[in-house]
């Protein structure tokens, strides 16, 4: 329904969908969580080592990883000061730009995340994949991946 200020309110399906997607969004990231805590590891935690062992020489610059993460870049300093005490990443400088840094993941980085990602994977089957039908999880993609890339073009803004 329109106003007279212009506002285009939500119909009652949008706004089931938009509450039931807020809600899948929450309640997921918490139960991730979880189940990460036996491990000693938060969702962020979890990210920024997915993030360093898929990059090449398992190395990232520091505002890359920051961009990569949706994290400010004081935030993930902070993060990653808590992950190199850990003994996950280590902070290297840059060669080539002295004021340039980069995050490296650790020997016993990359054996956490060895030891984390099948336990993490099954999760996200658990509470996620294996919930939705093949069809289901075609048709959410195709939902959601305009959404996610207007969203990565905004950010760029």
């Amino acid at each position: 329904m329109d106003t007279e200020n212009g506002t285009r309110w939500l119909s009652d399906e949008e706004q089931r969908t938009w509450r039931a997607h807020l809600d899948v969004s929450r309640l997921l990231m918490h139960r991730l969580e979880r189940d990460l805590q036996p491990f000693g590891l938060t969702n962020n935690d979890y990210e920024i080592l997915v993030n360093l062992s898929e990059s090449e020489d398992h190395r990232m610059r520091m505002s890359d990883l920051a961009a990569a993460t949706l994290q400010s870049k004081s935030r993930l300093s902070h993060q990653i000061t808590r992950m190199e005490n850990a003994g996950l990443v280590r902070r290297e400088n840059c060669e080539s730009d002295r004021r340039g840094l980069f995050a490296v993941l650790t020997e016993q980085g990359w054996e956490t995340m060895r030891k984390v990602a099948p336990h993490h994977v099954a999760s996200v089957r658990e509470h996620f994949i294996d919930l939705l039908s093949p069809e289901g999880l075609r048709a959410l993609h195709a939902s959601l991946k305009p959404v996610a890339d207007h969203l990565r073009s905004a950010r760029g803004k």
